[in-house]
This record gives structure tokens, C-alpha cells and sequence, in this order.
């Protein structure tokens, strides 16, 4: 089994809400963290990036259609079919079957971005190795949560804590049995 892992790098309001129900991250960036939270340090380890379909279609709507991670292999989860990109393969491969054929490839970190439903695909088939979960200062009320609610328990090890301004960030492995 190759070293790779599966990360989520994400942030969540206190309340535990990734979107609010209309997509909107204008919450998340109404407190602005100390520096960039990590993210530069992370996204140096990653090579590969993997996201929903409705993620990719709001990252390309507030990038004016220039896709930002154009240099990492990409895989975007979609039941319509669209043709591939560059270095963006559009899939919808079972979970386990795609991360058993790109852990084959490289060593980079694999970043699950979102959404909420394609993580809680990957956790139910025990496809996530760690999360990076930043904490904004907000209460949100409702919306799109990190974590639906799921038939399965997972053990984590908090590994680190750190502090960004207001933000807390929190790192945990998933114990595997």
C-alpha cells in the first residue's frame, strides 16, 4: 500500500456548516484568518484534486471560468457526462476504484475539496485518511453540513492543533481498524 493519502482541507463554521444552503462561502469570508491558514503549505503536497460537480461549477463561477488547479491532476464527480479537460478527468468511477488506481501513480497528497455528499461518499467506503478541518468564527444556523449523518463511526487521533487569528485548525487521522 503506497504512503498517499487522502486528505479534506476544509473549513467549517462553528455550527459545522462547509455552504450555506444556497452555496454561498460568504460567511467564510467575512473573518478573514491570520495569513492564508496553511493552505500554501498544504497545496505544496498535493498533486491531485478531487471535488463534486456542483464545487467545480462554483470554483468556476468565482474564477471567471479559469480553473485554479489547472496544474494537479483534477477529477470532478458529475452524473452528466462532460468532455474531459486538459488535466481535468470528469468521472463517475465508485470512489474506491478511482483512489486505488491514482495511489498508484505519484506520492502527493490527494485533496478531496468537497462537497459535503462526495466526502460522505468517500467516508462511508473508508476512502479518507486525514482531515484538516479550519474553524471560522461564525454561527451560520443551517446549510450544507461537513458531515451527513451516516450509519458509520469513525475513530480519529487529533495529530496538531493550530491557530490562525480566530480560526482554529484542527488535524486528525482516521484510525483505520
Amino acid at each position: 500500500m503506497s504512503a498517499r493519502k487522502v486528505s479534506v482541507y476544509i473549513a467549517t463554521s462553528v455550527d459545522g456548516y462547509i455552504a450555506t444552503e444556497n452555496d454561498s462561502l460568504d460567511w467564510l469570508f467575512r473573518s478573514e484568518p491570520e495569513g492564508d491558514a496553511g493552505y500554501a503549505e498544504f497545496y505544496e503536497t498535493v498533486d491531485t484534486i478531487i471535488m463534486g460537480r456542483r464545487t467545480y461549477d462554483w470554483v468556476m463561477e468565482q474564477v471567471k471560468g479559469k480553473y485554479p488547479y489547472e496544474e494537479k491532476k483534477s477529477y470532478i464527480y458529475t452524473s452528466s457526462p462532460k468532455e474531459n479537460e486538459s488535466n481535468i478527468t470528469f468521472t463517475s468511477e465508485e470512489p474506491s476504484t478511482l483512489i486505488d488506481r491514482i495511489k498508484k501513480d505519484d506520492d502527493g497528497t490527494i485533496w478531496l475539496v468537497g462537497g459535503g455528499a462526495l466526502i460522505n461518499d468517500f467516508l462511508q467506503n473508508n476512502l479518507i485518511d486525514e482531515f484538516i478541518i479550519s474553524i471560522a468564527p461564525v454561527l451560520i444556523g443551517k446549510g450544507i453540513p461537513l458531515f451527513k449523518n451516516s450509519e458509520m463511526e469513525h475513530d480519529l487521533e487529533l495529530t496538531e492543533v493550530r491557530r490562525y487569528g480566530q480560526f482554529a485548525q484542527l488535524y486528525y487521522q482516521i484510525k483505520k481498524s
